[in-house]
């Protein structure tokens, strides 16, 4: 009898200690970005969030206000090699990317500082800001979705796509 309950205890313990090993998924999960354009590797660390029947351009995701480009914390921006992004010389290194939506079009930051909670974006450490054209995607986007996606030779394209619009910057490696 004693070895019945033993077992049986064992049974709900490791069942228990299962059960509370289980993560629950992200709501935002993490992703990453990545692209070798010119012989230089691209690479861009965020976090996922999905539209949930949730309006997001202009709504969740305010126009002409700073945006994190994504969810918690800062979104990642490294590279290999010293690039152009749209008209902003961009050295190597590594990056915190936030971005101003808009209707027709947005304005992407590239901030020196990384490690920051997303939310917490100081100007002054702004490297630069570049225009981004703006387009409607015909099937919407559930997911918000990065892209680094290279043309041939030295050029390519930075995405950024999310319910029905993609803002896109050209990639050049110098």
């Amino acid at each position: 009898m004693r070895k019945t309950i033993s077992a049986a205890l064992a049974v709900v313990l490791i069942s228990s200690v299962a059960i509370g090993a289980e993560k629950k998924k992200p709501l935002s999960p993490p992703a990453t970005a990545e692209g070798t354009i010119g012989a230089k590797k691209i690479t861009v660390h965020y976090h996922a969030p999905s539209k949930r029947n949730r309006a997001v351009m202009g709504k969740l995701v305010p126009y002409g206000q700073v945006w994190r480009t994504g969810a918690n914390g800062a979104t990642i921006f490294k590279t290999d090699g010293a690039l152009m992004i749209g008209d902003l010389s961009v050295p190597a290194g590594t990056y915190s990317l936030f971005t101003i939506p808009g209707e027709k079009e947005w304005t992407l930051i590239v901030n020196k500082q990384t490690g920051q909670w997303g939310t917490d974006h100081d100007p002054k450490q702004d490297l630069g800001r570049v225009r981004m054209s703006v387009r409607p995607v015909k099937d919407a986007m559930e997911t918000l979705t990065i892209g680094v996606k290279p043309s041939g030779g030295k050029k390519g394209t930075l995405t950024i796509a999310w319910e029905n619009t993609e803002a896109s910057v050209p990639l050049t490696v110098r």
